[in-house]
């Protein structure tokens, strides 16, 4: 249990560092242009579902920093204390619209998650560190057989960033969207007709990957787990990867790796090489400037461990970089990255299949399967600096 929470809170703490780097690093809005307190959020729901639709709007506040949710007029409420064992939180669920319908409700400057749920409402619990995230690789977790699903977001003065995700799971699909002040909408996270089935089709017929796909007592699918829960479950093989990291350490005892990790400065490069098991990155001068050990599988999939990726200006972007070339299995096909060619990409028997099988799924061909799948601007996000409306969709499980 405590593993698991742990790695839900680097998993909320990821996202978190995400969208913090793309608000910095993201277009300001017009100087006469000023982001109120709420926007607009235009639910459609889709689905064709004959359940009740709750949706929740959680996350930290960026007028206050507290931690709490946000009513369907856009009020924040702080959460109140938790305890140990964790208690039940207070309801935050806002009823959604029916089948064919639509409605539309305010969300205030938060950086945080909106959750749906069809059927039952998801149960939230409060601990003394604050809110307990739905943990569904957990099989006591009290979620574990709600068909539910979740988008990111940050609003602040800068605008709006909205994402799908897919880094923890993949389940009810949904699009989200941002119409801008000029009307027109730019949106993301649509699955291809037919997608949704088919991801779990494609996970079944991949030989080790099946195991990742939750189904309820009666047989219906709920979602496929992200392969990091899938090694902490034993749902796949914890050598999973083992063929591609060592071919790609082999590699670079004898070739170097080099890494442009941001794409406004291509003067800023570092070079790696294996040497007595550990991958050395030098600067211009020949200092070293970081050095990996050889990471699992785990390393991979949580971009994490032994591929940790502080928030700096060194070791964070060369250790992205690495992650996204690992997962996407490109660094044995090419020693400059990061490759940003998805043409490339999962070419190797040995790859995140989970990731290639959402991504091809995709209508655009882009997700967030994993933590750095924004390395190359491969994501699902939409984003405004004065966004008039934000979208959620509700899309068909077909």
């Amino acid at each position: 249990m405590l593993s698991s929470l742990k790695h839900r809170l680097l998993a909320v703490a990821t996202a978190a560092g995400l969208a913090g780097a793309l608000v910095t690093f993201g277009a300001s809005p017009p100087a006469d242009a000023a982001v109120p307190a709420t926007i607009p959020l235009k639910i459609t729901n889709n689905s064709s579902r004959g359940e009740p639709v709750h949706i929740y709007n959680l996350g930290t506040s960026l007028t206050t920093g507290q931690q709490g949710w946000a009513d369907a007029n856009g009020t924040f409420h702080a959460w109140p204390a938790g305890g140990n064992p964790p208690t039940p939180a207070p309801d935050a669920s806002i009823p959604g619209p029916a089948a064919g319908q639509t409605k539309t409700i305010r969300i205030p400057k938060l950086s945080g998650r909106i959750y749906f749920s069809y059927g039952p409402k998801l149960d939230f619990r409060l601990t003394t560190g604050g809110l307990v995230q739905p943990a569904v690789q957990n099989p006591s977790d009290p979620n574990r057989d709600i068909l539910f699903n979740w988008s990111e977001y940050t609003l602040n003065d800068s605008g709006l960033w909205l994402n799908s995700t897919q880094v923890d799971m993949f389940s009810a699909p949904y699009t989200v969207g941002v119409q801008r002040a000029d009307g027109s909408v730019s949106s993301a996270g649509r699955l291809k007709a037919g997608g949704y089935k088919a991801v779990f089709s494609a996970l079944r017929a991949q030989p080790g990957w099946g195991g990742l796909i939750q189904t309820r007592p009666d047989g219906t699918v709920l979602r496929a787990l992200s392969p990091l829960y899938g090694l902490e479950t034993g749902a796949l093989s914890a050598s999973v990867m083992d063929g591609y990291i060592n071919r790609v350490w082999q590699k670079y005892t004898s070739a170097t790796l080099t890494v442009t990790p941001f794409a406004d400065r291509p003067g800023t490069k570092y070079f790696g090489r294996v040497s007595g098991g550990v991958m050395n990155f030098t600067d211009g001068s020949g200092a070293v400037v970081t050095s990996f050990h050889k990471p699992d599988a785990s390393s991979v999939f949580g971009c994490h461990k032994l591929l940790d990726a502080p928030n700096d200006q060194v070791r964070g972007p060369i250790s992205r970089t690495l992650c996204a070339g690992f997962n996407r299995s490109t660094l044995l096909s090419n020693p400059h990255q990061p490759d940003t060619s998805a043409a490339g990409f999962y070419q190797d028997s040995v790859t995140n299949h989970y990731a290639r099988i959402i991504h091809d799924r995709m209508a655009d061909g882009k997700a967030y399967a994993f933590a750095f799948d924004d390395v190359g601007h491969h994501e699902s996000l939409v984003h405004d600096g004065n966004p008039a409306q934000a979208r959620l969709t509700l899309d068909p499980l077909n």
